[in-house]
């Protein structure tokens, strides 16, 4: 969009008009409209009050948009952009009674083939920095060849009785988030990243239930086409103890035939809505993305899920996957959904330590892989590698880029999952807001690696790194935590001013809006311009 045209040169327009002089061809006014001025005028001064006011609303006009401005190396076509995303619907109320009874009858089946042993120990590993080898994952899960074939058949009883896919349950496409507690910051973060990059999906953000609801934050995700939902709507929550096995559900229970789904801390840094055009989706309906280590479960995998008729090491030289972002057509993998649903059941006690030996990313990443694999079910996954994003002057990770799966040639930035450190204003720059949780920010924390560059207003990301990242994330991401510590009921004064003067210093941002346009509304709106 181009930037409000600079008041000097609308001065200086009207001045030639009044002296009945040709406008320079520079000039921001449109020649038709220079026209009609000078005919209104004619020779008559009287009109010169007219033409006052009308500069003074024109001042009004401008002044009332604050401008932004960066001058960092790398920048993209929607970081400099005043323009909304228009109206999103918002997803529609739903009717839970369906999905609840469809989550009874999974649930039924899921208790009646439960795996042999009831709980699997979490096996110790001697390093955290030395992938285990192929042959100590033959002994690292320790299951013996009965318990593993008691599972394998209690796991072909589960796949015989799954569910057909509910017909008139879902439709559309959306983004689908779970969210709750301290982590629905990092997710305002994250939404607001979603439309700001222009995304025009509807999203559904999930909590656990209604305790961990931030008061009115669901009524401002309306406007912007998103709508809260609880699972406790339809689920009894104490069957599912840890956070790491909700993902799954909000996936299952979620309106969308067809979704994006996000973790709290995953921000897209560059629209989204075109993976469901792009061919490996239309292809395969399933998509992954990649985690750093190769696969790293039991060799008693592939014969508990049916793969291999004994113990093998097929899977281990495989990529293993995360999952801070899946996209997935409920349709045509909906069984597959349902039995990573029922990994995610079982996930603490048995399926997490048997599909990943109690290995980094320990959890429900690789559920969704092993689900498809088991079903023989088509899935596409990233093959571009990670890029890691590291704080300013550290080897300090800050989180993972991950692939456009668009561009299968080259690897064009997609996400951008903090899963180190998290995006939320008040946890980088809030003074005494977690005093009563025995947490401080970055700002307060000087052993915190981003204490320094917060202190000093110089930026998070090693701008060395811009170049293999492909563009720079930053500065919007920052656009977007000045929005909501500003202007939402994430609100604070102390950090919306001391976000202000960060960006000002360290991207050159601008914040101007004079005192009648604040009184007439406008001063609240924040638009960049080059």
């Amino acid at each position: 969009m181009r930037a409000p045209p600079d008041l000097q040169d609308i001065k200086v327009d009207l001045e030639m008009v009044m002296r009945d002089e040709p406008s320079p061809p520079h000039s921001p006014f449109n020649k038709n409209i220079l026209r009609r001025i000078r005919r209104l005028l004619g020779t008559n001064r009287r009109h010169l009050a007219t033409l006052s006011v009308f500069l003074f609303l024109l001042f009004i006009t401008f002044r009332s948009t604050k401008n932004i401005q960066s001058y960092t190396p790398w920048q993209t076509a929607t970081v400099f952009t005043c323009s909304s995303t228009g109206s999103v619907a918002t997803p529609p109320p739903r009717n839970t009674t369906q999905l609840a009874e469809t989550w009874d009858t999974l649930r039924s089946i899921y208790d009646a083939h439960p795996p042999t042993p009831s709980y699997m120990p979490h096996p110790v590993h001697e390093s955290d920095l030395d992938f285990p080898t192929k042959e100590a994952l033959k002994t690292l899960v320790n299951t013996s060849e009965a318990d593993a074939y008691a599972t394998r058949i209690a796991h072909e009883a589960v796949v015989r009785h799954l569910p057909a896919y509910p017909e008139n349950a879902f439709e559309g496409r959306g983004v689908v988030m779970l969210a709750g507690g301290k982590y629905s910051e990092f997710a305002a973060t994250a939404l607001g990243m979603l439309r700001e990059v222009g995304s025009r999906l509807p999203v559904e953000v999930w909590m656990k239930d209604h305790s961990e609801e931030k008061e009115g934050w669901c009524a401002e995700l309306e406007q912007e086409g998103m709508v809260c939902r609880r699972l406790s709507d339809y689920m009894d929550m104490s069957a599912l103890p840890m956070p790491y096995q909700w993902k799954i559900f909000t996936m299952l229970f979620s309106s969308f035939e067809e979704m994006i789904f996000l973790d709290a801390d995953d921000m897209p840094i560059r629209n989204p809505d075109v993976i469901f055009d792009s061919p490996v989706y239309r292809e395969n309906g399933a998509i992954l993305w990649p985690d750093y280590w190769k696969h790293s479960g039991s060799s008693w995998l592939p014969y508990v899920l049916g793969m291999s008729d004994e113990q093998s090491d097929m899977l281990q030289d495989e990529q293993s996957a995360e999952s801070g972002q899946v996209v997935w057509h409920k349709k045509w993998h909906w069984k597959s959904l349902c039995l990573a649903a029922y990994y995610n059941y079982f996930g603490p006690p048995y399926y997490f330590t048997l599909i990943n030996s109690g290995w980094a990313g320990w959890g429900d990443k690789d559920t969704f892989p092993m689900a498809l694999k088991a079903l023989q079910e088509p899935y596409y996954q990233i093959n571009h590698e990670i890029v890691t994003v590291f704080v300013t002057d550290t080897v300090q990770g800050i989180g993972m880029v991950q692939a456009d799966p668009a561009n299968e040639t080259n690897s064009e930035p997609m996400f951008l999952h903090s899963n180190i450190i998290k995006w939320s204003m008040r946890d980088f720059l809030c003074l005494g807001c977690w005093a009563l949780g025995g947490e401080i920010s970055h700002l307060e924390n000087p052993s915190s690696p981003i204490n320094k560059l917060l202190l000093e207003d110089r930026r998070i990301f090693a701008e060395d790194q811009l170049p293999d990242i492909g563009m720079d994330p930053e500065p919007l991401i920052w656009k977007v935590m000045e929005q909501l510590a500003c202007r939402s009921v994430w609100g604070n004064k102390q950090v919306c001013e001391q976000a202000r003067q960060h960006m000002t210093k360290t991207f050159g941002y601008q914040f101007k809006a004079s005192w009648m346009a604040k009184l007439l509304g406008h001063g609240d709106r924040v638009c960049a311009s080059r």
